[in-house]
């Protein structure tokens, strides 16, 4: 998966990182940069895109 793809990520996920961008644009911060701050906050909050194969991140 090349940088930058976000095919691995759930519906639910990319919704969440439009939301959050759209915060952070309000707030005065730069596109560019809301987008970056946004996916970093979904991978926060929920581990990342699907993975598939053995010895993956085990939820809690």
């Amino acid at each position: 998966m090349p940088s930058g793809d976000k095919s691995r990520y759930t519906d639910k996920q990319k919704r969440q990182a439009v939301h959050i961008e759209q915060s952070y644009e309000q707030r005065g911060v730069g596109e560019k940069t809301a987008t970056k701050r946004a996916w970093a906050t979904v991978n926060k909050l929920t581990g990342g895109g699907k993975r598939s194969g053995s010895g993956r991140k085990q939820g809690t």
